[in-house]
């Protein structure tokens, strides 16, 4: 049950995702586990249409290769923050956050109790169906499954250092888009509303001992952030692949266009 994630995240180590929105198949998860250099995968249950079944084979595909995988979800209800984790995901990251109640809610829907209200089921594959004690089960989970606020909002912005410091939140994740939109600078991520932005949630994890990460949208974005601080990278996506992949083609063959 340990994931990747955590475990470099606390030993102040990078860490290297790829993000699946467009193209959620085992298939796709097998290929870019065996031949992209990413530490694991994170599924897009916010905008993508990715129901529980195909996420349950998503991530057996990620068991296969030794990847480690979490999903973004919306802080709607209990069962949309606690199921991936069932399904065998490590954690979750909490989208569109706006308010300090909704943040100790979803860390409460993951945990179980005392720490939380998780409810108990065994026929998956975080209990390994059932061959898991409860006693441990709830003991591992409550210590190793992780749960992740993502900031993009400002009213996540004017709490940060309350959101930071809730027992139960591992790190943050900045949402470089929706971020720029907020802050009126829409596709600007280097802008420096953006950059202080990014200071300030840098500022809030390391009062508390905690990491951040952010989906980066270039080199020089990366590069950037990583001087700020920032420890997870979500370096690249499933559509993004198939872009560059068909561009690099076409300039390959560029004596073969009409």
């Amino acid at each position: 049950m340990s994931s990747i994630i955590k475990e470099r995240l606390a030993a102040g180590k990078i860490v290297r995702a790829m993000h699946v929105i467009g193209f959620a198949t085992p298939k796709v998860i097998e290929l870019f586990g065996m031949l992209g250099n990413f530490h694991g995968f994170w599924f897009d249950q916010e905008h993508a249409a990715i129901p529980h079944k195909e996420l349950e084979l998503m991530l057996m595909a990620c068991r296969a290769t030794g990847k480690d995988a979490f999903a973004r979800v919306p802080p709607t209800d209990y069962a949309t923050v606690m199921r991936p984790m069932e399904t065998g995901c490590s954690g979750v990251m909490i989208a569109q956050v706006r308010t300090l109640d909704e943040v100790k809610k979803c860390v409460g829907w993951a945990k179980y109790p005392p720490v939380g209200t998780r409810g108990m089921f065994t026929a998956n594959a975080e209990s390994r169906f059932g061959k898991t004690d409860m006693a441990t089960l709830v003991t591992t989970a409550n210590r190793e499954r992780w749960v992740s606020i993502q900031i993009e909002t400002l009213e996540s912005l004017e709490i940060l250092d309350q959101i930071a410091a809730v027992e139960g939140v591992d790190w943050l994740f900045v949402g470089p888009a929706d971020l720029s939109v907020t802050l009126g600078v829409p596709g600007e991520f280097l802008h420096p509303k953006c950059i202080e932005a990014l200071k300030k949630v840098d500022a809030a994890v390391k009062k508390v001992g905690k990491a951040w990460g952010i989906l980066v949208r270039d080199a020089e974005h990366a590069r950037r952030c990583r001087e700020l601080g920032c420890q997870f990278f979500s370096m690249v996506g499933d559509v993004d692949c198939l872009k560059v992949g068909l561009e690099t083609i076409e300039q390959r063959f560029a004596e073969l266009a009409d």
